[in-house]
């Protein structure tokens, strides 16, 4: 009892820092997107307008399925590509792991924009990838071959969530002891007998919580679209971020953004069903 009061006393002030910073402005967004009106309008009346355009609008909604579409598939693109990076510095790497690790993570000091920005640049008509295969004959010189489409998105943001997600991969392989991969090979497993048995299984939570932290901030991206998406390249997040800012239409962009948040819990519904949160967080 005594420790449980203690846990208590230490986790109060978190408790009230999160419910005054998320809890209450989420509950005002959700209250606001049954107001009556526009920003500037009268808003006293409660309707349920904004919901019944929003179902009815089949744009809106196949947009929002695409951009579940295209963050998920980002998000398996980036821990395919983070986990050999973890695997090697855990595994292979000795004691420079840590300064590589490091290294990796410098460019993600640089501001978001500005890496975005450079992709821009690269994958533009006169970018390094431009020229490149123009000099080698496969492509016409000043041609955009990925820049402003689906593609581009992609690109770009495994380039920015990589680092990033390989962070709790590495601290997942961290955590498996060296004698079970020992008992592995005591017991006749080869090496990639011994990673299909024993390292992957034991590194799921750090892969799970890799793609939820690639998921759920892609899910509402609207700088990288918008930067190098183009129209067809565009997501729900930059919808969402025209309601507000030029359409003004306040009630229907929180409804949107409410749209997206169900969309981020039903995979954290779905995994709690399996793997314990805790887990996920290194606990």
């Amino acid at each position: 009892m005594e420790q449980n009061g203690r846990i208590a006393i230490l986790l109060t002030p978190t408790v009230l820092f999160l419910t005054g910073l998320f809890l209450i402005p989420l509950l005002f967004m959700a209250l606001f997107s049954f107001r009556e009106g526009s920003f500037g309008e009268a808003q006293n009346t409660f309707t349920l307008r904004h919901y019944a355009e929003f179902f009815a609008n089949d744009a809106y909604l196949r947009l929002l399925w695409r951009s579940v579409a295209l963050s998920f598939l980002v998000s398996v693109l980036t821990v395919l590509f983070a986990y050999p990076v973890a695997y090697y510095l855990s595994f292979f790497a000795g004691d420079k792991k840590y300064v590589l690790l490091t290294i990796i993570i410098v460019p993600a000091w640089v501001s978001y924009l500005l890496r975005v920005l450079s992709w821009k640049v690269i994958l533009g008509g006169s970018g390094a990838l431009a020229s490149f295969l123009s000099w080698l004959g496969l492509a016409q010189e000043g041609g955009s071959l990925l820049l402003y489409s689906p593609e581009a998105v992609v690109v770009t943001l495994l380039y920015v969530w990589v680092p990033f997600v390989a962070l709790p991969i590495f601290a997942g392989l961290e955590r498996i002891g060296p004698d079970l991969l020992e008992a592995a090979y005591d017991l006749g497993c080869n090496r990639l007998q011994t990673f299909w048995r024993v390292t992957l299984p034991l590194s799921l939570p750090g892969v799970l919580a890799g793609f939820l932290f690639v998921f759920i901030p892609t899910v509402g991206e609207y700088v990288t679209p918008a930067l190098v998406g183009g129209p067809d390249g565009i997501m729900f997040g930059n919808i969402v971020r025209d309601q507000f800012l030029r359409a003004l239409n306040w009630p229907a962009g929180a409804l949107m953004s409410l749209a997206m948040l169900v969309v981020v819990l039903v995979p954290l519904f779905i995994l709690s069903r399996f793997v314990r949160l805790s887990e996920l967080a290194g606990l």
